[in-house]
Order: C-alpha cells, then structure tokens, then sequence
C-alpha cells in the first residue's frame, strides 16, 4: 500500500506573494503597494534572485496544506522531526482502529515467505488490540501492541521555505524509501501548485550541483522530472 496525498490549501497567488516580500527588501515601497507592476517577468526576476544569493526568507510567505493518508507511523515519526511546520496527526489514543493495517515494506512483499510472516504476526497484534479493547483496556493502552508500521493520517503545513529544506533531505537517494516516495508526492503537487517556487527542488546534488553527504551515493539528479520518476511507487 502507498500513501495517498493532496494538496488541499494553499497560499494564493505564491509566487507573486514571495516575489512581493523580497521586493520590499530591495524597494521605497510601502508594503501594501508592493503588487504594483509586479509582472509575471518581475516575479520570475525576484525568484531568481532570491534563488542565487540564497534569500530565502521571502519564500516563508508561501505556505502549502497536505493531507496524508496511509502512512505509516515509522514514516510519521520522520516526518514530525521537521519542526518549521504543522501537524495534526490521527489520534491511536482517542480513534479505535477497528481493523489495523500497516505498511508493508517492498523488501518484504518481495519474499513470500517474509510476506506471509508479516502478515500473520500483524494479524496476531491486531487481533490483541481489539482483544484487550474488549476487556476493558483503554484504547490508549491497548494501541502500544499495534506496529510502527500501522497506518496513519495526517495534516501537514510548510511554508514554502521549509519545503525546500525538506525537499533537500527527504529526496536524497540515502533517504529512507517510504519518505522519499511521499516527499517526492509532495514535490509534484507543489509544482503544479507554483512551479516558479520549487523548480529546482531536491537533494543538494541537483539544487546545489553538490553532495553534502558524508558517504555519497554517486549517482546525482540531473532533473526534478528524474527525482518524481525515482520516487514514484
């Protein structure tokens, strides 16, 4: 199962808004007339700017609203270490999971034998659940015999700032699979949103032309449409 996503709200007009807040950087202007001969090509102009010198305070004006479905809490837990955000997250303690799933890993549906062991020791522990649940054992008790893999939802806002430094880490090749393939969900849906905001997006060795991890995989992007086709399920 992979996870499903959306963008379900976001700032109107983004680029033109960050395009905006760099102008008052650089202008006489009063903040409220900073739309004013605000073109497309000086959007594009103030976004790449922005870009070269790295100024990407402006970008903090931007803001995108996802909503996750799917994932699992081994991948949540990652997720929520990004702190420049928001999140709402499905609650195990007050929402009784009535049939818990969880992620299986491709590793694992790989092999028969593994997947068959998954499966049954994942029906095991839901079968617990909904055992000790019936005994009288608070669902906020009886959740901690549930996976990490189990199935999560959430909502989750960035600005378009944090966006790029989540992009930079979740879509490195060394990034854990199932981040990456949301992370890389996440990226199509915010080009479609404000292309001119997250093209280039990526791991340092597309958007910087540079590694920064210790051990590099040596095997860089070349293109954003090579990171969405990598991380595709």
């Amino acid at each position: 199962m992979s996870c499903e996503v959306s963008l379900i709200a976001y700032t109107p007009q983004p680029a033109r808004v960050v395009a905006s807040a760099a102008k008052l950087c650089y202008s006489p202007s009063k903040a409220s007339c900073l739309f004013d001969g605000l073109d497309a090509g000086a959007v594009s102009g103030f976004l790449k700017k922005l870009k070269s010198v790295g100024h990407m305070s402006p970008f903090e004006h931007a803001s995108f609203s996802f909503a996750v479905d799917g994932l699992s809490r081994v991948a949540s837990h990652q997720l929520v270490r990004h702190r420049v955000a928001s999140f709402s997250q499905q609650s195990q303690r007050y929402v009784r999971m009535a049939a818990p799933e969880a992620v299986m890993p491709p590793t694992v549906s790989s092999l028969p034998e593994a997947a068959a062991l998954f499966e049954s020791q994942l029906k095991s522990a839901a079968d617990a659940y909904l055992r000790l649940i019936s005994l009288g054992v608070p669902k906020e008790d009886a959740r901690f015999i549930l996976p990490h893999g189990a199935l999560t939802s959430l909502i989750v806002t960035m600005n378009a700032r944090e966006l790029h430094h989540f992009f930079s880490l979740r879509l490195c090749r060394r990034a854990q699979w199932e981040i990456r393939s949301l992370a890389g969900k996440m990226l199509a849906l915010a080009l479609e949103a404000a292309r001119e905001l997250f093209d280039p997006a990526g791991p340092p060795c597309l958007s910087e032309g540079r590694c920064r991890e210790a051990e590099s995989c040596g095997q860089p992007f070349s293109s954003v449409e090579e990171i969405l086709t990598k991380t595709d399920d």
